[in-house]
């Protein structure tokens, strides 16, 4: 058994309420999640990096570790993610309060938290945090196992999110897909 998943099993039953995921993240899920990261763009901010599957894959993208901003509340796995990725910042929080975190215009917000089983208080203060961090018409990256889009509509709505879906990753535990949310930052009213 990998040292990860060792970890990430110990943790999810000593904190159930923290580690909701089934199973780590697969390679080609993170690598699906950190495909447009651009390695001279700016800062990308990371939420829920658990063990660090999706850190791995942004900084294989070529983005230094000090430009990478990962929260996570699970201080075992804070301790993994320093120990494993020297330079990188992160930030012990909730992700409900990246919008206090000290970073701006951020490339991209790349989540690996299980939103869908989160109050939608608590989606709406992350997504409007992270609407804050992002440089307009950037994407917040998310991933899912269901049918639905993995924010409320509610919560979708009220922030003007539009959303692109990538094809099911079948070697994922379970399956999942990664959405891509952005602002429609389409400019209205009259034309011509």
């Amino acid at each position: 058994m990998s040292n990860d998943f060792r970890l990430f099993m110990t943790q999810l039953l000593k904190r159930p309420h923290q580690v909701v995921a089934l199973a780590p993240s697969s390679e080609g899920l993170a690598r699906e999640m950190a495909a447009r990261v651009d390695p001279e763009d700016g800062p990308v901010i990371e939420l829920g990096a658990g063990t660090g599957k999706i850190t791995r894959a942004i900084l294989n993208r070529g983005l230094p570790a000090e430009q990478l901003h990962s929260i996570e509340m699970n201080p075992e796995f804070c301790t993994r993610l320093c120990d494993r990725f020297p330079g990188l910042n992160v930030h012990q929080i909730s992700a409900g309060d990246i919008g206090a975190l000290p970073v701006e215009n951020a490339q991209a917000v790349i989540s690996g938290l299980p939103l869908l089983s989160m109050p939608v208080a608590l989606q709406h203060a992350i997504l409007t945090g992270t609407v804050a961090k992002l440089r307009p018409g950037r994407d917040y990256v998310q991933f899912t196992y269901g049918p639905k889009p993995p924010i409320t509509s509610a919560v979708r709505n009220d922030l003007g999110l539009i959303w692109e879906t990538s094809p099911k990753i079948w070697w994922n535990m379970p399956p999942a897909r990664v959405y891509r949310f952005r602002q429609n930052i389409t400019p209205t009213g009259p034309t011509g």
